[in-house]
């Protein structure tokens, strides 16, 4: 089956449009999906696509110039919207800097800020790292995290800065990795009536399509597999992640000894992969628009997929790591001491920011907002103690993790 034609340049008149320099950029990435799709004998598939459109280097999203976080942007993630989000995580992360004397990993860090947040906390509470290490492929993104942390930290913590873009070979500490994993290129399958189906990008005069053929390989055994787990009906449409082991395995070797927290939105297996969720959730953002088109404006908008937080655990525990908890971000936030601090806050007086940051809290912990679509999972290799937000009960089991076969 194959959906309509898409003109990528043709987006709704209600949104921005793109300024010239990032047309531009946008018909290079145009032209590297095109020559990906004669390459590929016609059909591209669906992650090769996502890949390409999000981290290519130098034409990708995540890897070229434009501004991707806060209002200017695309998004606003958590510590764009509150530095309580980071005080919070600092709660956490610093018993096991502290028992350790280790350091804090940040994958994929962003604009820095979170860095920057973390750093200054972890401080205040006597637990800066020996190393903060910032885990970031993208040279773009580094140069900003670089112009925000040099401007705003102390010359004692700006020294405690490093950059990394691989894995480090031995790591005693605290990892991070905040709305890293919905960035993860997927494969989009659909059950089909004779077998299961691989979304494939292909060439249509005036723009691209969408369509469906059979599978082979690894996208047909991981769809035939998740639609017997869940018994997915006919024409059920979703995505899983094809790098998530291999980057669970990397993690778990570089991980000597420490806690690693993972937040991002997603839902547990087998709420995630309910049969009357049929339409998949893949989605894209594009200056604060969210929509369903991923084929619009090729490297000037995000694309993005619920986590599967089944998939990662167990992942995490096939490659020697301990599913440690698992909670909503609202139960995390309120647990690691979101409350407290912004009543520290208001204590102060009622300053320009306070109510803007009361919006922020609310966005972060109100079921409707970011408090139960965000998932916080905590990993452990060589760490038993419980530590500021994971005091509460756990939702392990609703993970229903299966033992590898």
């Amino acid at each position: 089956m194959t959906g309509a034609v898409v003109d990528p340049w043709a987006i709704p008149p209600d949104w921005p449009p793109p300024p010239p320099e990032a047309l531009a950029h946008g018909r290079r990435v145009a032209a590297a999906v095109g020559a990906a799709i004669e390459a590929s004998g016609g059909a591209l598939p669906f992650s090769a696509y996502m890949e390409l459109v999000l981290h290519a280097p130098g034409l990708g999203y995540y890897s070229a110039g434009a501004r991707k976080f806060g209002p200017a942007g695309d998004f606003v993630t958590a510590p764009e919207l509150t530095s309580l989000f980071g005080q919070c995580l600092a709660n956490t992360l610093a018993p096991v800097v502290a028992a350790t004397g280790g350091d804090v990993l940040e994958i994929g860090p962003g604009s820095g800020r979170l860095a920057l947040d973390l750093l200054q906390a972890l401080d205040a509470l006597g637990a800066p790292p020996r190393r903060y290490c910032l885990l970031e492929p993208s040279a773009e993104l580094r140069e900003r995290q670089r112009t925000l942390l040099q401007e705003r930290l102390s010359p004692a913590l700006r020294a405690r800065l490093e950059w990394l873009e691989g894995w480090p070979a031995s790591f005693v500490g605290a990892v991070v990795a905040n709305e890293v994993l919905d960035a993860f290129p997927v494969e989009r399958f659909r059950v089909g009536a004779e077998g299961i189906e691989q979304a494939c990008v292909v060439q249509a005069e005036g723009g691209w399509r969408l369509c469906f053929r059979p599978a082979g390989g690894r996208v047909a055994a991981g769809g035939r597999r998740l639609a017997a787990r869940y018994r997915l009906p006919p024409g059920f449409v979703g995505e899983w992640s094809p790098a998530l082991p291999g980057w669970m395995a990397g993690l778990a070797r570089a991980l000597h000894r420490g806690v690693v927290v993972l937040v991002d939105y997603g839902l547990p297996g087998p709420e995630l992969y309910r049969a009357e969720r049929t339409g998949g959730s893949l989605r894209c953002h594009y200056r604060h628009r969210v929509h369903d088109e991923p084929l619009l404006l090729p490297g000037l908008q995000d694309l993005t997929a619920d986590v599967d937080f089944t998939a990662v655990a167990e992942a995490a525990q096939r490659a020697g790591l301990q599913v440690a908890a698992f909670v909503t971000q609202a139960a995390f936030l309120i647990d690691a001491g979101i409350e407290a601090a912004f009543t520290a806050l208001a204590r102060e007086g009622p300053g320009p920011g306070l109510w803007q940051t009361a919006q922020a809290v609310r966005t972060l912990l109100l079921p409707g907002e970011m408090g139960e679509r965000f998932q916080v999972m905590g990993l452990a290799k060589g760490w038993e103690a419980a530590l500021p937000g994971f005091r509460g009960r756990s939702r392990v089991e609703k993970l229903a993790i299966e033992e590898e076969p």
